[in-house]
């Protein structure tokens, strides 16, 4: 089989929809033109790869904390193609976050590479309360930021979910501390990563060759069952150009193993945010 005709689930993208839903006022980036991207559009990408399912990533950029209305919106029209992780204040309480459980909302974003870890220093209770909902708690770092989050993510029992291979400094070496505090939460038997990402900590370009050594280094420690695969689409601030089906090969080539793209593209996905398997 080809990863073009294999079952796929897409666990990072974005929907920027300005148009139907005004970006915030005070966003510090309003994405424009080729970044625009609508969920009628993601659809018919998905259509072209053969990508059945999405989980959709409420973005920072443009809509900000708590304005999650183009995310459900898109959930609600995908007649249960997609499922979301919301953006939320910290001081959400656990009737709201059900509310969102109740629309498709499977978990929340801790964007520490956005907003800085200070940020999300008290995010304890958060976390623990979406434990108790059984959502998880995505997280994106990038440096050496998983040393300071890592303490609290230890804490809580909920599921966790790392963003782009952990965005790793690649001049600092597989070894260096902040990815190796990533490599550790692999140890909870309880934390998920995704392949996804490259452009965002690549010294190159694609096919991102550097990245070789780290994506190795997870699939040693998470393992087959705890890693999922993204898009990262529609490639927001890309530095380069980039292509939805470039990536897809690229996947093929890092595993090319049917056995165990069916596990990076569907059956973990499936079972961690709760679509049919």
């Amino acid at each position: 089989m080809s990863v073009f005709t294999e079952r796929k689930i897409d666990c990072h993208n974005h929907i920027f929809d300005p148009q139907q839903f005004p970006y915030q006022a005070d966003s510090p980036y309003a994405p424009e033109g080729h970044e625009v991207a609508t969920a009628d559009y993601f659809l018919q990408v998905l259509e072209t790869y053969g990508v059945s399912h999405a989980l959709l990533i409420g973005p920072n950029s443009a809509y900000g904390e708590n304005d999650n209305r183009a995310l459900l919106d898109a959930i609600a029209r995908s007649n249960g193609r997609f499922k979301g992780m919301a953006v939320v204040k910290q001081d959400t309480l656990s009737e709201e976050l059900a509310t969102l459980k109740s629309q498709g909302i499977v978990g929340v974003t801790f964007n520490v590479a956005y907003y800085g870890f200070e940020h999300f220093a008290r995010s304890l209770p958060l976390m623990d309360r979406l434990a108790d909902l059984e959502m998880i708690v995505q997280v994106q770092v990038e440096n050496e930021q998983m040393l300071r989050l890592a303490p609290l993510l230890m804490q809580t029992k909920a599921t966790i979910l790392i963003d782009h291979c952990g965005r790793p400094n690649l001049e600092h070496g597989v070894n260096n501390a902040g990815f190796q505090a990533i490599l550790a939460l692999a140890k909870t038997q309880r934390a998920y990563i995704k392949i996804s990402g490259f452009a965002k900590f690549t010294q190159g370009a694609f096919p991102y060759t550097d990245t070789k050594p780290y994506v190795e280094a997870i699939v040693e420690n998470f393992g087959e069952d705890f890693i999922i695969w993204g898009s990262d689409w529609p490639f927001l601030k890309a530095q380069h150009r980039m292509d939805y089906g470039t990536l897809l090969t690229l996947a093929e080539k890092q595993f090319p193993d049917t056995r165990v793209r069916a596990k990076f593209f569907w059956e973990n996905a499936a079972k961690l945010c709760g679509f049919p398997i």
